[in-house]
């Protein structure tokens, strides 16, 4: 049987969504699929099993990097044995670390894949737009300059519909396809913090941050928002701007 079950995280203190690998073994280092494993296979089987041995396997929507949060992950494994979700959610929960959390489980077909099947995947980036800190901004990048967000606007307008958008990867991209559908990029601020919603059919390793740090270079040298067009036709990484941190970006859903 195949279940799918809604993840939410918080990504801090955990190297990632995925569990790593160096040189063909597992790194000991706390990652959400491990914990999440681990959690699935002692509450399963009734017993704690060897990281490299677990019975079940997790698939997810798509990989999330150190620091980034989710409120939407989704994620499916296989196993043999009948659950009752209502009663499971509840136990599973009890047993993840406190970063962790299940909010929802259900029986899938078997045709169902996490990734392969998703449709559109909606990240949330938020930063602090104020010159001076604040104790509750958390981990949350502040930005110092005035940000227009008219012109910001307008930069992301440039990024709907289909592109290359080699320009926006990082160099540890794994899939050759760099084209992908943005179907929706807009921006609002909320008091002093300035949201970017990006709703995509995929998206490329660091893809998200990469586009937030050419808004900031756009903003922060006051250059024209048509700059974010040249930076996107160019499929020239040196031409965008920084990786901006991951604390602040959250895979908010996926849909499928």
């Amino acid at each position: 049987m195949r279940y799918a079950i809604q993840v939410h995280y918080i990504g801090k203190n955990f190297a990632g969504s995925q569990i790593q690998f160096e040189n063909g073994k597992e790194i000991e280092t706390p990652t959400i699929q491990g914990e999440l494993e681990k959690a699935l296979c002692t509450l399963i089987y009734g017993r704690k099993v060897q990281s490299n041995i677990r019975p079940i396997k997790t698939i997810f929507s798509g990989r999330t990097d150190r620091g980034v949060n989710s409120k939407g992950q989704i994620v499916h494994f296989d196993t043999d044995k009948c659950i009752v979700a209502s009663k499971f959610i509840y136990s599973l929960n009890e047993i993840l670390p406190d970063e962790i959390s299940v909010a929802s489980i259900k029986e899938v077909n078997s045709s169902f894949h996490a990734q392969k099947s998703a449709k559109r995947r909606y990240y949330r980036y938020v930063f602090v737009n104020r010159k001076c800190k604040d104790a509750f901004d958390g981990d949350l990048m502040r930005i110092k300059f005035d940000i227009n967000l008219e012109r910001m606007q307008k930069s992301l307008n440039y990024l709907l519909g289909e592109h290359d958008f080699s320009s926006f990867k990082n160099s540890g991209t794994l899939n050759p396809s760099k084209i992908c559908f943005i179907e929706k990029a807009e921006c609002h601020r909320e008091n002093d913090n300035v949201i970017i919603d990006i709703v995509g059919n995929r998206f490329l390793y660091n893809m998200v941050r990469t586009i937030v740090g050419t808004l900031l270079d756009i903003e922060g040298h006051n250059r024209p928002a048509e700059h974010m067009k040249q930076v996107l036709e160019a499929c020239d990484r040196t031409k965008a701007g920084q990786t901006v941190s991951p604390y602040g970006l959250t895979l908010m859903k996926v849909e499928y």
